[in-house]
């Protein structure tokens, strides 16, 4: 499967110019983020027959979601697990049925109103959050054909390795899961 970070948000314009949180709850994605989104679909849509795109219900990653799923003519299968580790302002999300009015082409039912966490989220749920959804995607015989649009913290979960935004990471989930990874930005 594929591992795509979602495209540069306000949040990341602004925290990498700083590195102090600016306070942006569920940011959007700015000009270049939506740039790398594109940029993304074009490229995956020639990589491989992908038949699954799963995201996480950050708008971010929603908005990164999007051009591959026209593209491909796809719907986008939000799930939470694949979520950002809770850790900044950027990591409180929309309520789910604000999302219902932004996204109503979206499955969003599964989704509890406040779905992600209350609270800095420690290191080691994140781990188990990822080998739990590594589990999940290694039951699928064509997990290949999988592109999961996700979150730095999440994708450094399950790789070890430290993604920009817009960029992706071939993952096996057959591989056994991480049991520690450095939380450490480049």
């Amino acid at each position: 499967m594929i591992l795509l970070r979602h495209g540069q948000s306000e949040f990341n314009l602004h925290f990498s110019a700083t590195r102090r949180d600016p306070g942006i709850k569920d940011p959007k994605l700015t000009e270049l983020g939506h740039q790398q989104a594109e940029a993304a679909a074009e490229a995956l849509a020639g990589v491989q027959e992908i038949r699954r795109i799963i995201a996480s219900p950050y708008t971010r990653a929603l908005q990164t979601a999007a051009p591959l799923a026209r593209r491909l003519r796809l719907p986008v299968l939000v799930n939470p697990i694949v979520r950002e580790r809770y850790a900044f302002t950027c990591d409180i999300g929309s309520p789910a049925t604000a999302l219902r009015g932004e996204w109503p082409d979206l499955t969003l039912d599964h989704l509890e109103e406040v779905w992600w966490p209350l609270e800095e989220e420690p290191a080691e749920q994140v781990l188990a959050r990822a080998a739990r959804f590594r589990g999940e995607m290694a039951a699928l015989e064509d997990w290949a054909h999988t592109v999961v649009v996700s979150h730095w913290g999440f994708i450094l979960s399950m790789t070890g390795q430290s993604v920009a935004n817009g960029q992706w990471l071939p993952c096996d989930p057959t591989e056994p899961a991480l049991q520690e990874v450095v939380w450490k930005h480049h």
